[in-house]
Formats: C-alpha cells, structure tokens, sequence
C-alpha cells in the first residue's frame, strides 16, 4: 500500500493535516478550484523563493495564507514591500481580504520539494543528473536525514531512450504510518524534453505524545521505562491473598 499512494496524503490525519482548513456546506468545488489558483498563482509569482507548501485557512470571505519558504527575504522585500504587494495582488484578484504570512524553512536540505526543485534546476544548467543526486544526498544526510532516496526519469544527458536512476541512504519506511516521510516532485525543462525528479525524504518518526505536544505547544512527557518487580514485591502480593485476575482486587479466594 505505502508504494502506490502519495506519501503525504496516506499520513494526513495521522502525522500531517491538510493543507487547506475550511468546511463548506456550498460551493465546496468553487472553494477548492480558488485555493488551485492561489497556489498556482504564488507559485509562478515567487519561482525563485523556494516555497516548500503554502497553508490556505478560511474563515467567511477572509483568506489566511501561510508561505513555507527557505528565502523569506525575497518575498518579504525592502521593508515588508514585497508582501504588501503580492497582498494586495490576491485581494483584487479573488475579492476576498487576505492576511499573508512567511514562514521561515530552518533547514531546506530537509524538505524534499526543495530539494526536488534544487535538482532540477541544476539539470536545467547542463550539471549531471548523477553529480546533482549525489550532492543532494549527501546535503541532506549532513543535517540529519534519516534515509533519502531520490529517482530521476527522461532522456538523461540527452539519450535517445528515456531512462530511470535512482540512489538512496538510509531507509524509506513508506509502510510505516508514524514515520515522517516527506515527498518532492519537480520537472526540469530541458532540449531533449522534459526530466522528472522525485525524492523521498524519512526524517523520523512522530509519535502520539509529540503530536498532541505539537498542537498544544507543551512539551511531551518523558518516556519511562517499566521497571522489573522485585522478588520480596511478588512475595508480598501472593501472600496478601490476592485472587483471581491480573489486578488482584475483588477476586474470590479458594477458602
């Protein structure tokens, strides 16, 4: 199952929420097919500010963007220009009041869109596919990475048959529900056509208490170890009479 579906949309619910947060009784379809070209929009607008995901909340006609970038000075501009006018763009675009937020990417070497994007534009300045994939492995490995598998497919280095490779390091639980396993997938425009880039980046795991720490903004208790019981505890509790079950309380003794 974890090799046929996308890896983000078989953990939403789990690890990940969605990216647009709104319910709608009408005009679902009008809704969805807004928030296509809010981020179809953005995406063409801010090409070179390596945008990860964009967060669409609604609440009646107000829009609350939320950009996850690695270069928020480009969007943000000289003084928090460049904001206001990709703002003010939106509202007289879609006629809905925007409030626009940037978000910071600490470490983009981590985000597989990214790193996606950042392979193909490499390809697309005649680097080798092979040089690149391997570059970006090892930049992700260095801040952490769990496992990263990267797979490219078209006519490589200009061949007359289109081809695949692929290289990896670490593991890629794609099974595994509570591992965070981030994808990216990128086209890099070339002479001879077109070349996909898809990466798998797994940067652990996220547990229950991490999750419901993350929401709530608390830290997550610390786990503790069940300790073994001691031989004079077991004594004690048999000779307490103890009857039947796992508790030992309320239960009938043999008389």
């Amino acid at each position: 199952m974890g090799q046929k579906v996308h890896p983000i949309g078989f953990r939403i619910g789990v690890i990940r929420d969605w990216e647009s947060n709104w319910y709608a009784d009408k005009d679902y379809s009008k809704r969805l097919y807004e928030d296509h070209q809010i981020r179809t929009y953005l995406k063409k607008r801010l090409m070179n500010a390596a945008i990860s995901r964009i967060n669409i909340d609604r609440q009646a006609d107000k829009l609350r963007v939320t950009l996850h970038t690695g270069k928020p000075g480009v969007i943000i501009g000289r003084g928090g220009r460049g904001v206001d006018e990709i703002k003010a763009d939106l509202e007289r675009k879609f006629s809905k009041q925007v409030n626009l937020n940037v978000q910071e990417i600490r470490q983009p070497d981590l985000e597989a869109q990214l790193v996606a994007e950042s392979i193909a534009q490499q390809i697309e300045k005649r680097i080798a596919p092979k040089r690149a994939i391997r570059q970006a492995i090892q930049r992700s490995a260095r801040v952490g990475a769990r496992g990263i598998k990267i797979l490219i497919s078209g006519r490589l280095n200009g061949a007359e048959m289109a081809r695949k490779e692929s290289d990896k390091t670490g593991k890629i639980p794609l099974h595994t529900l509570r591992a965070d396993v981030d994808y990216g997938f990128a086209e890099a425009g070339t002479t001879y056509g077109n070349i996909g880039i898809k990466v798998w980046i797994y940067r652990g795991d996220i547990l229950a208490d991490q999750r419901r720490a993350a929401k709530e903004n608390v830290a997550p208790e610390p786990f503790m170890p069940r300790q073994p019981r001691r031989a004079e505890d077991r004594d004690r509790e048999r000779a307490g009479g103890s009857g039947g079950g796992y508790g030992g309380g309320g239960g009938r003794g043999r008389g």
